[in-house]
């Protein structure tokens, strides 16, 4: 009869036997959209150590993007190539083992934004980020998400937003803002509608404008009024933000983005419009339809591309020189190199502000701040967050400008702490406050 300490023993090479048997099942379902030849053609020139900031601001060689792609492409090897299979030792191929999965969680989470700027500069078009996210997709399988991100996907899940926030505090929210509204634009018919039906807008938002920057809300409503637009914010599913794409936890990214679709079809809208957020436009855009295995039945674009349409409508008429600081302009990496949406905060921008400039590089060369791939919710990670952002604090500093605008909050939050630690002496303001602002 087995003693307790053997049955103990079993439980755990049991349950280790389990947890990798996850992790290959993983494996093989996130490599199969990538070619072989990413996971297996790294030349190791080095050129992607230039080009990343996390590696620029501590340069090991394991912040190399190549090193980190290449402790996932080593496990790819292992098991989906020949060679790897029968001789692994002569191909740098490695059988997966709960060890190197806690390993490979600082190198895909914490020393990584999946920025995607190594790839876009790879001598050969290697996709180092997509490579990186498929070591996202083993370790959120196996439950091996560092725990602030893993808590924030389980918010959105739970409650409906990244934050918790009860629906009680949005129409509070929604209340005192439509006052301040009227005040600020005099005018009684102003306001900021919550669950209306037969909209013809669901707008999107990050729950940090319901507690923390609540004047990007007021200035998007503002705008809306301005334009006469038709709109409704929804108090069950109103998170634009969409966590599983950072955690790599594919299912409940799917779940997220099912919830928001079907609020839109039960609210009866005609298009939903998302806010400035850099990974919200890339998840919901680009990547939901990806995760639900099926075409959107409703349009959905970015609040920008809205904007330069009331614009050229007509719809909003505007006074640049109501914006008179210096602005410049930071692309997220989610939003520009991922998104591909790059020219309509750009045209917007030089129809309000006086003074507009651009940082070198921009648009899909531009540095990542350092604020993405969920490093603003892992504080294991926060310093060398803060110290990867000095390549943007320097490109903003070269400008001269006194405000900077970027449509995304997670680049917002990040930039705020940059100026600090930097002292850049800036302003961060989303483009909709600058245009809110520039109203006639």
């Amino acid at each position: 009869m087995a003693s307790r300490q053997e049955t103990t023993v079993r439980e755990k090479k049991d349950a280790r036997g389990e947890i990798i048997s996850v992790a290959i099942e993983a494996l093989a379902r996130a490599s199969r959209g990538l070619a072989s030849y990413h996971m297996n053609a790294c030349v190791k020139c080095g050129l992607c150590g230039e080009t990343c900031h996390i590696y620029q601001a501590e340069p090991e060689p394991k912040n190399l993007p190549a090193a980190k792609a290449a402790e996932v492409a080593s496990f790819y090897r292992r098991y989906h190539t020949f060679l790897g299979k029968h001789a692994p030792l002569l191909c740098g191929a490695r059988d997966l083992t709960e060890e190197r999965l806690d390993k490979l969680v600082e190198s895909v989470y914490g020393r990584c934004t999946a920025c995607g700027r190594c790839g876009l500069h790879c001598s050969i078009g290697l996709d180092l980020a997509s490579i990186l996210r498929v070591g996202r997709n083993i370790l959120a399988a196996t439950g091996k998400v560092p725990e602030g991100l893993e808590r924030t996907v389980q918010n959105q899940i739970t409650t409906g937003n990244q934050m918790a926030i009860p629906p009680e505090e949005l129409h509070s929210t929604a209340e005192w803002l439509a006052e301040d509204l009227k005040l600020e634009m005099d005018d009684e018919g102003a306001s900021v509608p919550v669950d209306q039906t037969g909209r013809r807008v669901l707008y999107l938002i990050n729950p940090r404008e319901v507690k923390f920057f609540p004047l990007s809300l007021m200035a998007a409503a503002g705008v809306f009024r301005a334009a006469g637009e038709s709109w409704t914010l929804s108090s069950r599913f109103y998170d634009v933000t969409n966590y599983g794409l950072f955690s790599g936890d594919d299912k409940s990214a799917a779940v997220l983005t099912k919830r928001v679709l079907e609020e839109a079809h039960r609210l009866g809208v005609e298009e939903v419009v998302l806010s400035e957020c850099g990974h919200g436009f890339r998840s919901f855009r680009w990547e939901g339809p990806n995760w639900l295995q099926s075409a959107y039945r409703l349009p959905m674009r970015s609040i920008l591309e809205l904007l330069e349409e009331y614009l050229d409508e007509g719809r909003i008429q505007v006074d640049p020189g109501k914006n008179a600081e210096r602005v410049t302009l930071h692309d997220p990496c989610n939003l520009v190199r991922w998104g591909g949406v790059s020219e309509p905060q750009r045209r917007v921008l030089r129809r309000v502000v006086q003074e507009f400039v651009e940082m070198t590089p921009n648009r899909a060369h531009n540095f990542c701040c350092g604020g993405g791939g969920g490093m603003l919710s892992m504080s294991e990670y926060g310093e060398r967050r803060v110290a990867s952002g000095a390549t943007k604090a320097e490109q903003i500093r070269a400008t001269g400008a006194k405000i900077v605008a970027t449509p995304c909050h997670n680049c917002a939050d990040q930039l705020i702490e940059l100026s600090k630690r930097y002292k850049l002496g800036v302003e961060i303001q989303a483009v909709v406050e600058l245009v809110y602002s520039a109203l006639a």
